[in-house]
């Protein structure tokens, strides 16, 4: 009999372990994704006194296909449509948060004296919250619906999203490319993948779908969408990817599809399955000789992340527009690091740019933010409540005074979001033209001064007609929209606007500084605090020069008129204008979604029979039904099994009455097995009850649940049993039961 292969048996070590782990994780109440990491400690090679996988070669390569399905099944969860909904305080929030985080954890590793590659992913590592743990715990204390926790998981796709591009950059550093020619190639690789991207999504896969629909089913739909995220790994990886983000990318495309529901059913299980193997891959790296080795280390990371979070985190809500307790509360939700800190390791283990104990040292960390997790949320309200009674009351009240506005309404809404819109189109077209400006000038005209004077002179000569030439784009991208019509209107409508108005101009400002500081710094050996001095004062030129504002403006009448395109030239008309929606007036007052489940009590009843408003003081504004809508249903309207509610109401109501659906359930069968439906054969004696009745007199179904389906009567079928057929003696007839009890009840007679 020939033996197994290593790898199924390894494959059977790692889920049968996984599975009873992750059972006793379930139990406790714990992330699934802690069990995991535990299951891959102990089938480890570091734990002696359990079995252990034999071929980690092979578990490395499953664990990559996890990694690559991980990230197609975050892609179908993506929406450029969902991400532009968000209006500005999600972005705001998102980019201080990473930008401080990442800045904390390399100073940190550079305290430790760790390399310089290792304190850049050290910084990626922890500015990345864990969205699946995170999710769980507001599910688990029932904070899920509360409007805080929404602004919570805006920021943690935004995160996502950038852990993309991170990635992406990293791979592109860590392979030696850390000049600005090849850190601009990559840019440039990065934005054409982005492009096909939308032409591929928008065109030939829907297209191709579409002509397939009346030949798949659900099997030929998984084979067909894994197919295509192999497909679009392997194009990433020949373009000089990773596979992951190519899964990505294929998954955004297929979510704009019609099929993306019934795409993610069917991959669920597969990503659940390699997912499952990935994460036990990285419990395997755990080494307790590295742990004990770097306990300091450890605690210190552990202590940068809680803090950090804290303030980092409640910083950038604040700075978004949010109150200080909802920005604490916010803060304090994402002190832990999970799925992409992973990733993240295992690309630069991948690379070999990060040492080995790196690996180890961040799944510790993630392990104990984890399970601190939940007592961070619970410590947002006592911390801010110690906080409002030791600060200044002038400080409190200004920090407060906004979350007293009034909230944004729709009509600001869509002002956020043709604004934001319109500056990124700008910022990142104006931000090519002078990447674009730079390497040709610094290619061809860099080495032809050379040639006609000294170095020093050439150098300085093509850094200021550099600057020169990118200056009418620099300038464009800090004040273009500064005076525009949406700009004033929010700056003057909400005081709740002014921050988020405040924080977009300086970050505009640094882009520009960031591309004076490129040149200035590569045609000049001063000083970083010189060349940021100097590039200040080249930024103020800019925005003061008439001339340079003469020529922006000619520029971009020309680019305009160029594209020909309608909409960006009713963008610089301004005459774009939103429209008017109403207003919901309690500021405390959101929309959430909850779905039925499936044994819930409330199902077959009628909105008016439930008294949902009396009861919860909330509102069922729509019913989602397999794939249909319907918008304000009525008393009459019954609920069903798997509807999703979209409710109105405050915090405290939405999670009274979420608390109400959850439990409102019908108990659970413990006897399900003497349910068992039996066929019984009985005869008619002289001494039976039914004897001289008919079928309807008997009462056989309605006093004993049983149902009599047929009459023996020496023929090859049995005769069917009328209504009114008088049961004689002798008669045989068959019966079916439900009920153990009932059928010994019908036996007795």
């Amino acid at each position: 009999m020939s033996e197994l292969a290593p790898l199924v048996t390894d494959l059977a070590l790692i889920l049968i372990v996984a599975g009873v782990v992750t059972i006793v994780f379930k139990k406790l109440k714990q992330p699934l994704v802690l069990g995991y990491i535990v299951a891959g400690f102990l089938v480890s090679p570091h734990m002696p006194l359990t079995m252990s996988v034999t071929d980690s070669e092979d578990i490395e390569i499953w664990a990559n296909i996890g990694v690559m399905f991980t990230l197609f099944s975050l892609g179908l969860d993506f929406s450029f449509k969902k991400i532009l909904k968000m209006g500005a305080a999600p972005f705001i929030a998102t980019i201080t948060i990473v930008f401080c985080m990442m800045t904390t954890g390399v100073m940190v590793g550079h305290l430790f004296g760790w390399t310089k590659m290792n304190c850049i992913f050290l910084g990626g590592m922890l500015a990345m919250s864990s969205t699946t743990i995170i999710y769980k715990a507001f599910d688990d204390l029932g904070l899920r619906q509360q409007n805080f926790s929404g602004l919570v998981m805006g920021v943690l796709i935004l995160e996502d999203i950038l852990a993309i591009i991170l990635m992406v950059m990293l791979a592109a550093i860590s392979g030696g490319g850390a000049g600005g020619e090849d850190m601009l190639l990559s840019v440039l690789k990065l934005a054409f993948f982005l492009v096909l991207w939308f032409v591929v999504g928008i065109y030939v896969i829907p297209l191709f779908l579409r002509s397939t629909r009346k030949l798949t089913n659900a099997e030929t739909l998984l084979i067909v969408s894994l197919g295509l995220c192999c497909l679009m790994a392997v194009i990433s990886t020949k373009t000089g990817f990773s596979s992951a983000f190519g899964a990505f990318v294929m998954g955004s495309i297929l979510a704009e599809t019609i099929e993306a529901e019934k795409i993610i059913k069917v991959v669920e299980p597969v990503k659940n399955l390699f997912g499952a193997i990935f994460f036990v891959s990285v419990g395997m790296l755990v080494d307790p000789n590295v742990i004990v080795e770097y306990a300091v280390p450890i605690i210190v990371l552990v202590a940068t992340i809680l803090l950090g979070q804290a303030l980092f985190g409640t910083m950038g809500f604040l700075f978004s527009g949010q109150s200080l307790k909802s920005a604490m509360r916010c803060g304090f939700s994402m002190a832990q690091i999970g799925e992409f800190s992973f990733i993240i390791a295992t690309l630069g283990c991948d690379l070999k740019v990060i040492e080995n104990f790196l690996y180890p040292v961040v799944v510790a960390v993630s392990v104990i933010t984890t399970f601190l997790t939940p007592y961070m949320m619970r410590a947002a309200v006592p911390c801010h409540d110690f906080l409002e009674k030791r600060l200044p009351r002038s400080w409190v009240k200004w920090l407060n005074h906004l979350a007293m506005s009034q909230n944004t309404t729709k009509v600001e809404d869509r002002k956020w979001r043709s604004l934001l819109l319109q500056l990124a189109g700008y910022t990142i077209v104006y931000s090519i033209l002078s990447a674009a400006t730079i390497a040709v000038l610094f290619t061809f005209l860099l080495p032809f001064l050379k040639m006609l004077m000294p170095p020093v002179w050439a150098n300085i000569l093509c850094g200021l007609i550099t600057i020169g030439s990118i200056s009418p784009f620099l300038r464009a991208i800090m004040v273009k929209k500064n005076h525009s019509e949406e700009f004033k209107a929010l700056w003057t409508e909400n005081r709740l606007n002014r921050l988020p108005l405040i924080f977009t101009i300086i970050v505009r400002v640094a882009i520009a500084l960031a591309f004076v500081f490129f040149v200035c710094n590569k045609v000049t050996d001063f000083s970083n605090a010189i060349l940021i001095c100097l590039g200040m004062v080249f930024v103020v030129i800019m925005v003061m020069s008439r001339w340079i504002k003469h020529r922006s403006i000619t520029l971009e009448r020309t680019f305009v008129q160029n594209l020909r395109s309608r909409d960006i030239m009713a963008q610089v008309s301004g005459k774009r204008k939103p429209l008017f929606e109403g207003r919901l007036l309690d500021r405390d007052i959101h929309i959430a979604d909850f779905e039925v489940p499936v044994g819930s009590q409330w199902s077959g009843k009628t909105l008016k029979q439930l008294a949902l408003g009396k009861k919860y003081g909330v509102h069922v504004s729509s019913i989602l039904r397999a794939g249909r809508r319907l918008n304000i249903p009525d008393g009459d309207s019954v609920i069903f099994p798997t509807d999703k509610l979209q409710v109105i109401g405050s915090d405290e109501q939405l999670a009274t009455f979420g608390k109400a659906l959850e439990q409102e359930l019908f108990a659970e069968d413990y006897d399900l097995e003497k349910r068992e439906m039996k066929l019984k054969r009985m005869v008619i004696s002289g001494a039976s009850r039914f004897l001289g009745k008919t079928l309807e007199q008997s009462r056989i179904r309605q006093d004993y649940n049983c149902m009599v389906v047929g009459l023996e009567e020496g023929k090859e079928n049995l005769s069917t049993v009328h209504a009114a057929y008088k049961f004689e003696k002798g008669d045989i007839i068959w019966v079916v039961v439900g009920e153990e009890e009932d059928l010994e009840r019908l036996v007795a007679l």
